[in-house]
């Protein structure tokens, strides 16, 4: 961490098993927070989840990092000694791993009865698929999430992994922690969390459910509903310029105001919610947009509440004014990367440094766990632990 942090969990102490995807995205989120996290990572890469330079790994920042072989006795040591001086861990191993090393809940808990133990896997920590591999398109397309992206008449479109791995899986390792640790402060105890991505995606979905019985939404129709781009007036139109157009003017007041800003005269159109005018809408909408470019779009919208704005690339997000005046990017190193959300009027928050090299840290954490240089130098001799300097 490049200096003291201010952030709302200061004093918090993290252990993290390495893993990908959701959990160092979790990671990520607690270190920009405040909170102290020692990384624990495998003496070589795992080979596992999509290959990314370190120096890009912007997930891994704001850790320390000690590179060790959890396999042998004077690494599982290490890592029950850190457990002791820790208030979470977190781990993403498939369910049974960690306790195959002697790393489990009960061994870990037995030493530091207030360890929050927080596990982060697809499937669950039970049920049938338990102890089968996969990603984030199988778990989200098992829970009827998948189905519901894309247009009509075609096959489901993959929405990154922003729903299983992050949505589903980070963000509610996140929220379980929080929350452990909020109620451990009362109980003075801690507690096992099974967090699934399964699990979380399909929560994620609650509204959509909610919609499905009350009849509101079409199940098995995609493109066919309110939000998912079966309404002329909540879609994506192509400009000019081949560039695109994001149309989310649901409320009748915003309607006007998006046919204001087209030059459409109302009384030529069907009625915003007859549902047997929609494709004539949409049809006049396509045209309309096709007259000029997104720039030209963009000026006509921007200061509206048409609720219509421009689709941008990554790129054009960051060269965007509004979005640069919002101070939406930062720097993590090098990269830029977006910018730690929430913000706090107090304990203030940042990106926690540069992405760490894999045992940056290694002897500095020996040392503080009382291991004497000569016994560090000998497990990095035998391969125990290695250094990334």
């Amino acid at each position: 961490m490049t200096k003291p942090h201010t952030g709302p969990l200061s004093g918090l102490k993290i252990l993290e098993i390495e893993a990908i995807g959701p959990v160092p995205f979790c990671g990520m989120i607690l270190a920009d927070l405040g909170a102290e996290i020692i990384m624990v990572n495998r003496m070589t890469r795992s080979g596992l989840g999509i290959p990314c330079d370190e120096k890009y790994d912007t997930l891994s920042r704001g850790r320390r990092s000690i590179a060790l072989d959890m396999k042998s006795a004077d690494g599982k040591e290490i890592v029950k000694k850190l457990a002791m001086k820790s208030d979470i861990l977190m781990e993403g191993m498939r369910p049974g791993v960690m306790e195959k090393l002697g790393l489990g809940p009960e061994e870990l808990t037995a030493l530091n009865p207030k360890l929050i133990y927080a596990r982060m896997t697809g499937w669950g920590q039970t049920g049938e698929r338990a102890q089968i591999a996969g990603h984030d398109i199988n778990y989200i397309s098992l829970n009827g999430t998948l189905g519901t992206f894309g247009p009509k008449d075609s096959p489901p479109m993959i929405p990154l992994n922003m729903m299983g791995d992050y949505g589903g899986g980070g963000l509610f390792l996140v929220i379980g922690i929080l929350a452990a640790a909020l109620e451990s402060k009362a109980s003075g105890k801690g507690q096992v969390i099974d967090v699934a991505m399964i699990d979380g995606s399909n929560y994620l979905m609650s509204v959509i459910h909610m919609l499905s019985a009350g009849g509101v939404w079409k199940d098995g129709l995609r493109g066919s509903n309110p939000l998912d781009g079966g309404l002329p007036f909540y879609s994506i139109y192509e400009t000019s310029d081949a560039e695109y157009m994001a149309v989310g003017a649901l409320e009748p007041k915003f309607y006007k105001e998006l046919l204001r800003g087209l030059g459409i005269d109302g009384s030529d159109l069907p009625a915003q919610n007859d549902p047997a005018g929609w494709d004539e809408m949409r049809r006049i909408f396509t045209d309309r947009f096709k007259s000029r470019t997104q720039a030209e779009w963009t000026k006509i919208f921007n200061s509206t509440d048409a609720c219509t704005t421009p689709v941008l690339t990554m790129t054009g997000s960051r060269q965007d004014k509004i979005n640069q005046n919002r101070g939406l990017y930062s720097l993590s190193g090098d990269v830029s990367v977006p910018t730690p959300a929430p913000r706090f009027s107090r304990t203030k928050t940042f990106v926690a440094g540069p992405p760490v090299k894999a045992g940056n840290d290694t002897v500095d954490i020996l040392s503080d766990l009382g291991i004497s240089a000569a016994d560090t130098r000998k497990l990095i001799d035998q391969g125990i632990v290695k250094t990334g300097k």
